[in-house]
Order: structure tokens, then C-alpha cells, then sequence
């Protein structure tokens, strides 16, 4: 091991990522307890979350409040609890998905939908599984990666320590974890007739980057999604997962999509957004609303997120 390693190493003991080590050795803890349990763990967990002072709840609120504009006040509120259950409980889902054997994940989970993959891949191009990030997203794709080796695009976290756990842990299920950025890998993953899960669902304002509507609102959204599918011949089938009412999952891939890219890249996504629109639908409070998907691409676009006591900027 080189010094610049054993550096590395040393840099994930510093104090300042303790608790993320605290927080992970508790879920390895608690992994094994009866899932009712970890359903029950989950939304105590939540409910305290909710009432932490960091701008999550926040954020939720006002993405609910632009998303849902028809609902009550009352009514987002009870939203905004149950997302935070359902933040929860994706704590311990993932460590399932880390940790639990196969035989767990397959007695809670049905996937559905597997011969749309298998005749995608029948052609020989590769499939993209078009996905979005709800709070049961690991355990999906675990779910995935017992059924087919499966490469599964995800984007760094600035956390060494959790990134290390990330990408051994989905290293070790998936066939290949991608970086976001790592576009070589994942056309090669296509090229070579194999499925790469992806969700470009969030707020994205690199190169490639248009806004298109989202709920009606236009923010800035990645478009690269049929610029690959168009540059490898892949095809294209949504993936969505739910958690059910009363616990275990329902998993569905889609038939792959018709007259997929289109020449309008913008046209796709709105295309894919209407999707996942109606899947928020289904299960509101399992979409992952903390994250800030109202950006713009100019100055003047407004900041949804501002609070009332901030300056003006």
C-alpha cells in the first residue's frame, strides 16, 4: 500500500465522519431484526428527522407545496410526515439491500416484467432501465441485481466514508457501479448487451442540460438519456418500484418505449417526467422531496427554496 492509500485510509478515521461510522455500524446491527420492526424503527426515525433543524423539511415542503398546489395545507402536512416515515424506513431498506440474504429480499419483493428486459436484451444492444429516485431505490436495485448482473449508475457523495460503503456494497450486488459522470463505462456496459439502471430525475445543470417541465414547472433537467440510447441503440424501459401499504415491494419494468430518442431530447424527458409524474402519483410520499429539483439554467430564474427570513438576492 502506497502512501498516498495509507493516507486515504487514515483520512476516513478522522472525527468528523464518527458519526457517519456510528450510523452505519447501527444499521449493521440492526439489519437482522424482523422487518415489521425496521418498519417501525423507520418512521420513529422520521418523525424525529422531521423536527431536526436542517433545511430538509423545508425543502420537502416547499417541492410538495409546488407539486401539489390542489391539496390543502393540512393535507401536504400529513405528506410531509408520512415522506419522512418513509425516509425512515429507505434507511433500513438499505441496509438490507447492503447486508440481508437473497432469501429476505425475495419473500418481501414481486418483480414484474422481466420478459420486457429479456426481449430488450434479445436484440443485443443493451436496455437502459429509466428510473427515479424514490425513497425504496436500493432495494430496488438489489432486487434487480439478483434477477440479472446488472450496472447501476449512481451519483459520488462527498463523504469518503459513505462512499466507500456505497460503492463496495453495490459493487458487490450489481455487476458494475458507475460513477454519474463516467460516461465511457456505461456506453460500454450498453455495447456489451448488458442493462445499466438509471435515473435522471434530478435537478441537473451541466452540459446537455434544458429545462423542461416538471408538474408543470420548468427546471433544469438531464436530457442525456436519449442521446445514449441513441448513440448505442439501447433500449429504453422504465422501472419503477413501491413500498405496499402493509409492507414488501411491487416492481414493475415497462415495455420498452416506442419511437425512443425522438429527434427532441426535451421532448423525451418531458416524455419520461409524464411518467414518473404518474408514479408520484401512486405513491406521493415515497418520492425522494428533499432534494432541490426546482433550478433553473439563468440568473433570473426564481429560488423556490428561499425562506421568507433571507435577504433578497
Amino acid at each position: 500500500m502506497g502512501p498516498s492509500a495509507r493516507q486515504g485510509r487514515r483520512r476516513l478515521w478522522h472525527p468528523r465522519y464518527w458519526p457517519t461510522w456510528i450510523a452505519l455500524g447501527m444499521l449493521r446491527l440492526l439489519e437482522p431484526v424482523p422487518y415489521p420492526v425496521l418498519l417501525w424503527l423507520g418512521r420513529r426515525i422520521g418523525d424525529v428527522a422531521a423536527h431536526l433543524p436542517l433545511s430538509f423539511a423545508h425543502i420537502a415542503r416547499r417541492n410538495l407545496a409546488l407539486c401539489f398546489p390542489e391539496c390543502t395545507e393540512a393535507k401536504r402536512e400529513q405528506l410531509l410526515r408520512d415522506h419522512f416515515h418513509s425516509i425512515g424506513i429507505g434507511l433500513f431498506e438499505t441496509a438490507m439491500s447492503w447486508w440481508s440474504p437473497d432469501e429476505r429480499i425475495s419473500s418481501l419483493t414481486q418483480l414484474e416484467g422481466m420478459e420486457h428486459l429479456h426481449a430488450a436484451l434479445a436484440r443485443g444492444r443493451g436496455a437502459i432501465l429509466l428510473s427515479a429516485h424514490f425513497t425504496t431505490v436500493e432495494i430496488g436495485g438489489r432486487v434487480l441485481a439478483m434477477e440479472l448482473p446488472t450496472n447501476i449508475m449512481y451519483r459520488p457523495t462527498k463523504n469518503p466514508v459513505m462512499e466507500r460503503f456505497l460503492m463496495r456494497n453495490r459493487g458487490l450486488r450489481a455487476k458494475r457501479a458507475i460513477p454519474r459522470d463516467d460516461v465511457r463505462n456505461l456506453i460500454t456496459a450498453l455495447k456489451s448487451n448488458e442493462p445499466v439502471w438509471y435515473a435522471p430525475d434530478q435537478a441537473y445543470r451541466k452540459k446537455g442540460a434544458q429545462m423542461v417541465e416538471f408538474f408543470g414547472i420548468p427546471a433544469a433537467t438531464n436530457t442525456a438519456t436519449s442521446r445514449l440510447a441513441r448513440m448505442t441503440g439501447a433500449a429504453v424501459l422504465p422501472f419503477f418500484q413501491e413500498r405496499l401499504p402493509k409492507g414488501g415491494y411491487r416492481m414493475v419494468i415497462h415495455p420498452a418505449l416506442d419511437d425512443f430518442p425522438s429527434d427532441d431530447p426535451a421532448a423525451d424527458a418531458r416524455r419520461f417526467n409524464e411518467l414518473i409524474e404518474a408514479q408520484i402519483r401512486k405513491v406521493p410520499a415515497q418520492y425522494l422531496w428533499v432534494h432541490r429539483r426546482f433550478k433553473g439554467l439563468v440568473p433570473d430564474y426564481p429560488d423556490y427554496y428561499r425562506k421568507e427570513s433571507d435577504p433578497e438576492r
